[in-house]
């Protein structure tokens, strides 16, 4: 039966054949005189880089018969031009043809080869029997491979190439800030430095980021990091990400935030290219780095490195006025604190290109730093007594050393498929940070200030150390099934192990140390993340078109506390396990969308997310490194989950100007807030006030923004940034005091100028309303044990007053190609960046002001070198790095 299959499919192909090549109906071309059809693919590739090539010309031609001159004439069969990747795809060919490909790119030479979809062999195999009719089909849709072009280095020798991103990308779904264009972001800046300009972020006085008044999941490169900001280079940033409502395909966490994501530099051209780059501040600190990058053959290296001085000063006032019991007192503490040390960052990698659809990606970083603290106080304590007021005076030295040591590495693996956009990435993320703490505060007391000179110390000690563990493994996958539709799925397991220990003391003048025990602890945990994604993007028409997914994720803790208990008059060691599983919940997201006339965009979206206690929320013991103002978490906090909407509208004008309108609003139950509660200190049974943490009942954050971008003439830009919002904190226990719903507004605006004579200048700007503190669990920055890391949560019983600031550099070009540049920047122009912070309960009322580095100026040379293929050149306008986010991680899942 299969040779008889094979013999009949020969003979009808035979005739098919014979009836096509007859004078005056001689192959025609695309299905032409023939009943059987195919297809030719392929993907046109860049013979030096490996890349896709957009936009060349693909021709079949074939023969026709001229009746006119009685002969053979060469005559167009198919042909387009090829997708953004290379791909190529031509349809309806007539399977018996025989055809010549022709490929033509700006910038390349030409390539022609013969083609053929069944050749002489196989049309003998077939009369034999000896090929079935299975392979007999399989060879209609025929995969011509990757072709590649070679360089035509005549075309290119006078070519001029003018390519560049702009400040802001804005999109529906997410805003990129190109940190390169920053002039701001250099100079021995961090990451804290960099957000300051981004587009719907706020920054406080200690680098505390957040979005819409909420603290957003902040990411490194797509996955979850344990470095903090200030332990991010803003010269190693190549964008910002800022994604406010994710879909079901990214990452869960974060509450009402969002997802901030920070995509670190690297490029992928081929040859070297790099920089060098140096720069001091006001107060004699210096920071020298460098990048390079070199791609040869299916290798692509790549290593950046940084080490920075610093030297941070900060002033605060305090004043509280507290009613636990009769007498009152009212309490006026000044601060001066200082900062010092270095800062050490290194990342290198390599990118292997197994074969033009295959690529493996190793990197590693680590980075190292020192920092001692001293902060000096002056506290005065007034007694309210009703007849006789008394004023105590306490001279306070802190004296502090931090280390710190985080360790990351990544393996990863992309698979690109024939068809365009078909891809499969995993990869494994390591990420390890280490910290050691020690304090001595030496209080100097003067009982009745300033009536006698009697003088008592006290001193007490603290040490702390902790290490932060996170690995993280993910694979997804992605299948463009038609034109117009598109399937995801993915799989992640996240793991976090972190270990932390405070050993408390008191110092003698003798320089003894006397641990106590009660307020020392040794903390253990565990916290494990599984998820799983599938989401469906369609079409309902051409401009209508839709987006649905669902996320899964468990989770669990477990941990192991050490700790020390009263027991009668003295206190005994206990050691305590426990464990939380969360139950299995469910995210489901929606995106709609609807492009108008007149380049309009429309998008409705609506996300579940969720926001899981951090270390510091949880951990169970108080910090009393300040005796005036305790901490404590609490392992009780359950998560909270934020329900969102936003609208979003989108105006695209001539000239690259453009506005984005964006309506939100986020409900978020078992909101995790700061709390102060009156307690008890369990070494001298004084009333004192811890800081802690409790799940209110719910909250909602809601406003309007507004991004603009605006090019006012060919050498100013500007981007305005204008939200206005309104939040507040739900809480039923009568005897917990909130503050009332604020409405706020904050805005920002970023000038760019550029000037004669190579000189550019960057003016910003930001103001921030009166605003409730902020209802939106940690900020998720990670760092290690040992000590009490930043972190940014709703408070119900506070507010912030209105601040503003000016920031500004200017930069010089010069050398060949404007290689080398000097920068100058000053932040906080007119010394107006303040932290003026009300909080108040039934029996305290608080007003705290802090500034920070005010009116600072930085200056920093950086030079750039390489030399590329000229290949990266072959047409204008060419597309920006778009690897940035496609490195290693192939996006933020």
């Amino acid at each position: 039966m299969k040779r008889f299959l094979g013999v009949l499919t020969a003979i009808l192909l035979t005739a098919t054949a014979l009836v096509a090549q007859q004078p005056g109906g001689a192959n025609r071309g695309a299905g032409a005189g023939s009943s059987m059809t195919g297809a030719f693919y392929g993907k046109i590739i860049d013979s030096i880089t490996g890349k896709g090539l957009e936009a060349a010309s693909v021709q079949l031609y074939t023969n026709k018969f001229d009746s006119a001159t009685k002969s053979m004439k060469q005559v167009l069969a198919s042909g387009m031009l090829t997708k953004a990747n290379g791909d190529f795809r031509l349809e309806n060919i007539a399977a018996m043809g025989q055809y010549k490909l022709v490929i033509t790119a700006i910038g390349f030479k030409e390539v022609s080869m013969p083609v053929a979809l069944i050749d002489r062999a196989m049309m003998e195999k077939m009369r034999s029997g000896a090929q079935d009719m299975n392979a007999m089909m399989g060879a209609l849709d025929k995969d011509l491979g990757n072709i590649k072009l070679g360089i035509d280095q005549q075309i290119l020798g006078n070519v001029t190439v003018e390519s560049t991103k702009p400040l802001v990308q804005l999109a529906i779904d997410r805003k990129v800030y190109n940190v390169e264009k920053d002039l701001a972001a250099t100079g021995g800046g961090t990451a804290a430095d960099v957000m300051k300009n981004v587009p719907s972020l706020n920054v406080d006085i200690d680098g505390n980021v957040t979005l819409r008044n909420s603290s957003p999941q902040i990411f490194v490169d797509g996955r979850p990091t344990t470095l903090t900001l200030d332990q991010i280079p803003a010269d190693q940033i190549a964008s910002v990400e800022v994604i406010t409502n994710p879909s079901a395909k990214f990452d869960a966490s974060g509450g009402t935030g969002g997802i901030l994501n920070i995509v670190l530099k690297k490029a992928r051209r081929v040859g070297y290219s790099g920089n060098v780059r140096a720069g001091i501040d006001m107060r004699g600190k210096f920071n020298i780095g460098g990048d390079i990058n070199v791609r040869q053959g299916k290798v692509n290296f790549f290593a950046n490195g940084n080490y920075g001085q610093r030297k941070s000063i900060s002033d605060g006032t305090t004043d509280r006025l507290t009613t636990i019991k009769a007498p009152n007192t009212n309490m006026h503490q000044v601060d001066e604190s200082i900062r010092d040390g270095y800062f050490a960052f290194g990342r290198a990698g390599f990118d292997y290109f197994i074969n033009n659809r295959n690529t493996i990606t190793v990197s590693g970083s680590a980075v190292r730093g020192q920092f001692k603290n001293n902060t000096t106080s002056h506290i005065y304590v007034d007694t309210l007594f009703a007849v006789d007021p008394k004023r105590s005076y306490t001279q306070r030295y802190s004296d502090g050393e931090g280390n710190f040591r985080n360790y990351g590495g990544a393996l990863g693996y992309v698979r690109n498929f024939q068809k365009s956009g078909h891809q499969l990435t995993a990869d494994v993320n390591y990420n390890t940070s280490k910290n050691d703490n020690v304090s001595l505060v030496s209080n100097n007391i003067f009982p009745n200030f300033p009536a006698g000179s009697y003088m008592y110390r006290y001193r007490q000690q603290q040490v702390g150390d902790g290490t932060n563990q996170q690995i993280t493994f993910q694979t997804d996958y992605t299948n463009p099934l038609t034109d117009n539709s598109k399937l995801e799925a993915g799989i992640r397991y996240n793991q976090r192990n972190n270990d932390s220990r405070n050993t408390f003391g008191v110092m003698d003048d003798n320089g003894n140390v006397s641990v106590l025990a009660p307020l020392s602890s040794k903390f253990k945990y565990t916290d494990r993340i599984y998820a799983a994604y599938s989401s469906y993007t369609g079409r309902f028409s051409e401009t209508f078109g839709y987006m649905v997914g669902l996320r899964v994720e468990g989770s669990n803790y477990s941990g192991r506390v050490h700790s020390s208990v009263k027991d009668g008059a003295s206190f005994k060691d206990t050691s305590n396990s426990y464990s939380i599983s969360y139950p299995v919940s469910f995210f489901p997201s929606v995106f709609l969308s609807k492009k108008l006339k007149a380049n309009q965009d429309l998008q409705l979206n609506y996300s579940r997310r969720i926001n899981r206690p951090n270390f510091f929320q949880l951990f169970p013991f108080t910090d009393y490194s300040d005796s005036l103002n305790l901490s404590r978490g609490n392992p009780g906090l359950k998560p909270e989950f934020t329900n969102s909407i936003e609208l979003s509208y989108q105006k695209t004008f001539p000239k690259n100007n453009s506005l984005l309108i964006s309506a939100y609003y986020k409900h978020t139950t078992d909101l995790i807030t700061r709390y102060q509660a009156q307690e008890t200190n369990p070494i001298n049974d004084s009333a004192v006030f811890v800081n802690t943490f409790i799940n209110a009942n719910s909250s909602f954050v809601g406003g309007i923004e507004f991004v603009a971008k605006n090019r006012i003439t060919k050498w100013w830009d500007i981007t305005s940034n204008l939200n206005l919002y309104t939040s507040k904190i739900t809480i039923d226990d009568p005897a917990i005091e909130t503050t009332d719903q604020l409405y706020s507004w904050f805005a920002k605006i970023n000038n760019s100028f550029k000037l004669p004579k190579n000189f550019s200048l960057q003016v910003t700007g930001d103001y921030t309303s009166k605003t409730v503190l902020s209802p939106g669990g940690s900020s998720g920055q990670g760092g290690g044990g040992g000590g009490w890391g930043p972190t940014v949560s709703g408070n119900s019983q506070g507010y912030t007053k209105p601040s503003y600031s000016i920031d500004a550099a200017l930069r010089f070009e010069f050398m060949k190609n404007k290689a080398a540049s000097i920068t100058l920047n000053v932040s906080d122009i007119f010394r107006t960046r303040i932290n003026d912070v009300y909080t108040q309960s039934a029996s305290f009322y608080q007003h705290a002001v802090r500034t920070r580095d005010q009116q600072f100026f930085r200056l920093n040379f950086n030079y750039r070198f390489g030399k590329f293929d000229a290949s990266l050149f072959k047409r204008k306008n060419i597309r920006g790095e778009q690897e940035n986010m496609q490195n290693s991680m192939q996006g933020a899942q």
